[in-house]
Order: structure tokens, then sequence, then C-alpha cells
């Protein structure tokens, strides 16, 4: 187990590689040992690798780096995982630039089974502050995992307003464990540990560089099955946040504010020009996420018989058929099909009105 977890840390090292060419040399070689173990000349042959990177991973020798990290990770007892750990976030696996390693401390589950981003600028009026604190209070009792950035302003006050009520909330980090940034926030990460947890794909002594504001506005976003954007100026980490969500398909709400409110013009923009829909409340998203509470019991009706079905179809059914309903990206997890297959056999079982498609991205038997 350490030894596999060295090479995985060390493939996170290595110079030119990132997160996509990661990936795919995971998808070739099946394990982060066997990409160092692996002849130059094959490397050079995967797509995105080349000479150049091949070279970068032949010549790397800076094991030391990984081994601090594990003992780190032990002292602290942080939990790492790697893209193959059954407790890696499902959802980030369906980003394309999901990163290879992610650092977390923590007792919420990643997994849960419903989870929020709420995310704003750290300039926020009462209005922002107001429509956040009651946003939260409304998914008190709606078994939500809230996400945000640690950031001032909105981000701290959907974490604090978390902690108030015991809702889990996790804290995504533009740096390492080893620190907290802004360090006005040290008590309030505390709290947060053992309320939800702080994650980072970001090793022991990495300080908050600018450029690394986006990387974690990508796991805010691929995380979530929704962004919800309380309150924003027309540029800044929100706007990106809402906008990687879209791009990864996933549900984007936003607040309306004043059309010459310079706090508001980012929901107002998003909303305009439809990437965000217009909510007022919790309700609003808990509706169009299809998490309000049936307390009706579904009928269940008699498939028909001889139905022939593909086997991509069977797969998707075999798994609706023991769920009530499910999100596209379990699915996406538990087929362990390709996007592509995923959705073409869901046109097809929608077609024959087998499947129904819920708002949020939700699918479930007919």
């Amino acid at each position: 187990m350490q030894k596999e977890l060295l090479y995985q840390i060390a493939l996170t090292l290595i110079p030119n590689i990132g997160d996509v060419n990661a990936k795919a040399l995971l998808n070739h070689f099946g394990s982060a040992e066997a990409v160092f173990h692996a002849p130059k000349k094959i490397l050079d042959e995967i797509e995105g690798i080349g000479p150049i990177r091949a070279n970068s991973i032949k010549d790397f020798k800076d094991f030391s780096r990984a081994e601090e990290e594990i003992e780190f990770i032990n002292k602290y007892k942080i939990t790492p995982l790697f893209l193959s750990d059954k407790n890696y976030p499902h959802r980030l696996l369906n980003c394309y630039d999901s990163p290879p390693m992610l650092y977390y401390k923590g007792n919420a589950d990643l997994n849960s089974s419903q989870i929020v981003a709420i995310v704003g600028t750290r300039n926020h009026h009462e209005y922002g502050k107001n429509m956040t604190e009651r946003l939260v209070e409304e998914l008190v009792n709606e078994n939500v995992l809230i996400v945000s950035g640690l950031a001032f302003g909105i981000d701290s006050i959907a974490h604090k307003t978390s902690v108030k009520y015991n809702v889990p909330t996790i804290g995504v980090l533009a740096h390492g464990l080893d620190r907290v940034y802004p360090s006005q926030n040290s008590a309030l990460a505390k709290q947060m540990i053992s309320c939800g947890g702080l994650l980072t794909e970001f090793k022991s002594n990495t300080i908050p560089d600018k450029q690394n504001f986006p990387g974690r506005n990508r796991i805010v976003a691929g995380i979530s099955d929704a962004v919800i954007v309380v309150e924003s100026g027309i540029k800044g980490g929100s706007l990106i946040t809402a906008e990687l969500a879209n791009s990864y398909h996933k549900d984007v709400f936003a607040f309306p504010g004043r059309a010459d409110d310079s706090k508001s013009m980012g929901c107002n923009y998003l909303i305009k020009n439809n990437k965000a829909m217009l909510i007022t409340s919790a309700d609003d998203v808990l509706e169009n996420m299809s998490w309000k509470e049936n307390k009706k019991k579904p009928v269940k009706k008699q498939r028909e018989l001889f139905i022939e079905f593909s086997a991509e179809e069977k797969v998707v059914v075999d798994i609706l058929q023991t769920l009530e309903q499910i999100h596209i990206d379990e699915l996406y997890f538990k087929s362990k099909l390709s996007s592509s297959a995923v959705a073409q056999a869901l046109l097809m079982l929608e077609m024959q009105g087998i499947v129904a498609s819920l708002p949020g991205k939700i699918y479930k038997m007919t």
C-alpha cells in the first residue's frame, strides 16, 4: 500500500505531465507504479505523451519528496485519495481534468447522495449574507452536503452557517493541509473537520499562489451536483466556478440582484445568458434537482417481456431496477461505461418508454 502510494504521489510530481496526461497514463498502464516501470518506447507512443514527457517520466528521481508527503499524511492522519480509490469522489471521475490525487481530512462522505456548492463574492452586501444564511438554514433537514472554498465572504458564511446548524460542509483549499488561508478562518477550519472536512489536491508546503485557485474552483464544481451563486461581480472565482460547472454538465443556480448592483452583475449575467437558473430559495433548488421527498411510494410496473437490450442498455437497466432514481454521474460510475455509451443507452431506453429523465439529470425506471 505504502509503495503504491509512493508512486501515486510521485506521478503528480513529474514535470510536464499534468492531470489529463496522468489519467491517460493510468488508463493505459493500470497503476502508477507501472507507469514508472514502462519502457520509454511505449511511453513515447501514448497519445499526448511523446518523447519529451516520456523523458520526464524516465528521468524522475525525486521520490524523497513523495516520501516526505507520506510522513506528513501519516503524522496528521490525512486520507490520500487516488483516482482508483473507492472513496475518491465519484462525481469528479467524470471531469476530464480531475486531479489524480486528493488529500482529505474530515468525516463527511465525499460521495454523499446530494452535494451542493455555494459560492459568491468576498466583498458581499448584507443581502448576500442574508441569502446565504437563509439558504443553508433551509437545507438543514434535506440531507445535503455543502461545499465551498473557505474564502472570505460568501464561502465563509456558507461554512459558518453549516457548522452552526450541524450541516456537513467541505472546504476545498488552494494549498496544502499544513495551513489555512485566509488564516482568519483557522478556527472555522478546525470546526469543519468534525462537521465535514477539508479537501485539496495540493501537497503540504504548497502556498496559496494565485494560479492554484482556478484548480480549486474546478474541484468545487466537479464534486457537486449543483452550484449555487449567491452574490458575485462580473469577474472572479464564482463566475469561473459556474462556467466550469456548466462545462461539466452540472446544474447551476443563481440568486438575482438589482440591475445596477455591481455585486449582483455576475448572477444576473448567468441568469440572462441561460447559464444559471434563477432561484429565490432552497425549495427552487430541491425541486429542480428532484430532491423533494416523494411521500407516495412509487408503483412498480411490470416490465414488458422479451425486450431485447443491447449490452450497454442491459447494464443501465440492471442498475436502475435496484434504485428509485439515480443521478447521471452515479450512473457513469456504477456502470463503468463511457459517457457516450451511457447517453446512447439512456436515449434508446427513453424512446422505448422504459426510462424517464427528471430535472437535475436524474433518471428512473418508468
